[in-house]
């Protein structure tokens, strides 16, 4: 399906990724009067990693991948279950079980960014004028692999945000 629509095999998720993601997805909700069928969940999620590995925004995502308000909205329902965070959690758990987390020594920064749309998660960046923007708070461990993330509006403290930071199963 994907080669149809002149995509490429690439974005596709490679079988073993998607035989451990399959199990985090949430079942899908019936449709008991009817209504259009949901898409399958490995085109919605090849589609969805399609707009994070390329940064497009949801309106460019290629028609074949899927309609861009389908491919989003499920996005959304996904965020809500907690798919991307048990996603998250997962890659932890194996990585720290083949390789190791080195928790020995971290690091936490963070950086604001600009936000011109706003959205209900910026805040007033106190130092770019009072303009729209969010804050990002990284966590990683001795090898710089990233163990942590959390954002927030700009207007954030930074120690507001460590307590998210850190990663939790």
């Amino acid at each position: 399906m994907i080669q149809a629509c002149g995509v490429g095999e690439a974005w596709r998720i490679p079988d073993d990724m998607w035989e451990r993601i399959g199990p985090l997805l949430p079942a899908e909700r019936p449709h008991p009067k009817g209504g259009r069928p949901w898409q399958p969940a490995r085109q919605m999620m090849d589609a969805i990693f399609y707009v994070l590995r390329t940064g497009c925004q949801w309106k460019a995502l290629p028609r074949g991948l899927g309609a861009p308000s389908t491919v989003h909205e499920r996005f959304q329902h996904w965020v809500e279950a907690g798919v991307f965070q048990r996603l998250r959690m997962s890659g932890l758990l194996e990585y720290d079980e083949r390789v190791g987390i080195d928790w020995a020594w971290q690091a936490m920064d963070g950086a604001m960014t600009k936000a011109s749309p706003g959205g209900e998660s910026t805040g007033r960046n106190p130092t770019n004028r009072g303009k729209h923007g969010t804050k990002r708070s990284l966590l990683t461990e001795g090898r710089g692999v990233p163990v942590g993330l959390s954002i927030d509006g700009a207007n954030r403290h930074d120690m507001k945000l460590v307590d998210r930071t850190l990663p939790r199963q």
